[in-house]
C-alpha cells in the first residue's frame, strides 16, 4: 500500500513559460529545481495547504508536447471564483469556461495553462451539516 501522494509530472516544451504561469496567475512558489541523471529540467512547485507538488520537465532532444484535449487536468480551491477571475484578468490570464455551477452547489471553472493543459478552479459549495 502506498503512503500518500508526493508529486504529478508535466512534461513541457518551455518550462520558463510554464512555470511562470504556475507562479504569476495561481500563486505558486517554485520549492526546488534540478537537472535528472538524463539531462531533464525539473522545477517542483508547492502548492499551498498540500504536501503535493507538481513537477514541471522539460527534456532536451526529445519530441515535441502535444496535450491531447481532455487528457488530464490539475483543480485547485478557491474561495470566492469571482474574486479571484478578476485578480487573473488583472495579471493577464482569462478563464477559459465558466464559471459553472455544479450539482453539489460549487462553482468550477477552466483557465488554459500552456502547453494546452488545463486547470480547473473549484468555489467549493456549502459543506451539509
Amino acid at each position: 500500500m502506498v503512503k500518500k501522494l508526493l508529486h504529478t509530472r508535466m512534461r513541457v516544451n518551455d518550462l520558463e513559460r510554464t512555470v511562470k504561469f504556475y507562479e504569476t496567475a495561481l500563486g505558486l512558489k517554485v520549492s526546488r529545481r534540478s537537472v535528472s541523471p538524463r539531462g531533464a529540467q525539473i522545477v517542483f512547485l508547492a502548492t499551498p495547504n498540500s504536501d503535493e507538488e507538481i513537477e514541471i520537465c522539460q527534456l532536451p532532444n526529445s519530441p515535441s508536447v502535444q496535450v491531447q484535449p481532455d487528457l488530464m487536468h490539475l483543480a485547485f480551491e478557491v474561495e470566492n471564483l469571482a474574486t479571484f477571475a478578476a485578480e487573473l484578468e488583472r495579471r493577464g490570464y482569462k478563464l477559459s469556461d465558466g464559471p459553472t455551477p455544479t450539482g453539489s452547489g460549487s462553482l468550477i471553472a477552466f483557465i488554459d495553462a500552456p502547453e494546452g493543459y488545463e486547470v480547473e478552479l473549484i468555489q467549493r459549495g456549502p459543506r451539509p451539516l
